[in-house]
């Protein structure tokens, strides 16, 4: 295994380890002072406090052990995709991904919240999300824009 190859796994792995720390102090934060008290920036643009024990948007509400294992394994997957990755872009991706998978897993093993995620970023045309949510979000947008890249210089090299 080279350096560079160890660099983009530490890479992925430090990404990772810094968002899920982001997302709970976050999460913390959100508890201690919104209970109760949503604070709206502009019209109903702000942070508001709510559970979710489901997927985005509520899907599957109330399946928090489905959702939890399901978590779990496309950490998994996603760490061994991390492993095969030669691409500091894919790395970066990965890593917001599975540090945003894995906020939210914290939340339904460690936290007393029935098995629910802290959501509290309410943006008025969206649906109330965390910084986890955000990761993961973000991190899919990476890994497409870093692969579309790779295939527009392979392209280009024909």
């Amino acid at each position: 295994m080279t350096a560079r190859l160890l660099r983009l796994r530490f890479l992925g792995l430090l990404v990772a380890g810094i968002w899920i720390v982001l997302d709970q102090i976050s999460k913390t934060w959100a508890q201690s002072n919104l209970m109760g008290h949503p604070r709206f920036l502009f019209g109903h643009v702000g942070f508001e406090l709510i559970y979710n024990s489901g997927f985005a948007f509520g899907i599957a509400s109330g399946s928090s052990a489905i959702i939890t294992i399901f978590g779990l394994i496309v950490s998994a997957g996603l760490i061994f995709a991390l492993w095969r990755t030669s691409r500091r872009t894919i790395a970066l991706g990965i890593g917001l991904v599975l540090g945003g998978a894995l906020g939210n897993v914290v939340d339904r093993l460690f936290r007393h919240n029935g098995g629910a995620v802290i959501d509290f970023i309410h943006s008025g045309f969206w649906q109330t999300f965390n910084l986890a949510d955000m990761g993961v979000v973000v991190g899919l947008i990476v890994i497409m824009v870093g692969s579309r890249q790779r295939q527009v210089s392979s392209s280009s090299n024909r």
